[in-house]
């Protein structure tokens, strides 16, 4: 089935942006909105402890997987909001990088925030979705 989602680029807008500028959602579409998905591993111990990269990844990785249990994948997010426990902007390009080449050539639109501290012992990023498909039943859904 097709994406529910279209994302919109303006030629108005800076062309340096790495993402779209919006997304389109239309009417019979659900929406899907994640918990912020953390670099946690099964066992409830935070992955890649000090590493941006590794924690970007494992969010991302994690995000995939609650995607599933929704009926939907990355095609279908329309918007993520990337939280990075730093104030180095360093610390903030090397998880984004992680979360952008984690979406290729969906390149929804984004927030990059550099945040104190987040929930977990030793969490580093976390990674907001909300996603939109057709409206079918899911799988996951309770």
């Amino acid at each position: 089935m097709p994406s529910a989602v279209t994302l919109v680029r303006s030629s108005s807008l800076s062309a340096s942006a790495q993402y779209a500028y919006a997304a389109i959602v239309p009417g019979g579409a659900r929406l899907i909105f994640l918990a912020g998905s953390c670099p946690l591993n099964k066992d409830g111990t935070t992955a890649g402890i000090g590493d941006y990269a590794a924690q970007a990844a494992k969010a991302i990785e994690n995000m995939y997987l609650a995607l599933e249990a929704a009926g939907a994948g990355i095609e279908d997010v329309i918007s993520t909001c990337v939280l990075v426990a730093s104030t180095e902007r360093a610390d903030l390009v090397t998880a984004w990088g992680t979360v952008r080449d984690a979406f290729g050539d969906h390149d929804v639109p984004s927030t990059l925030m550099g945040v104190t501290v987040l929930g977990y012992e030793d969490q580093l990023v976390e990674i907001e979705a909300v996603a939109a498909v057709w409206d079918q039943p899911t799988s996951g859904a309770r």
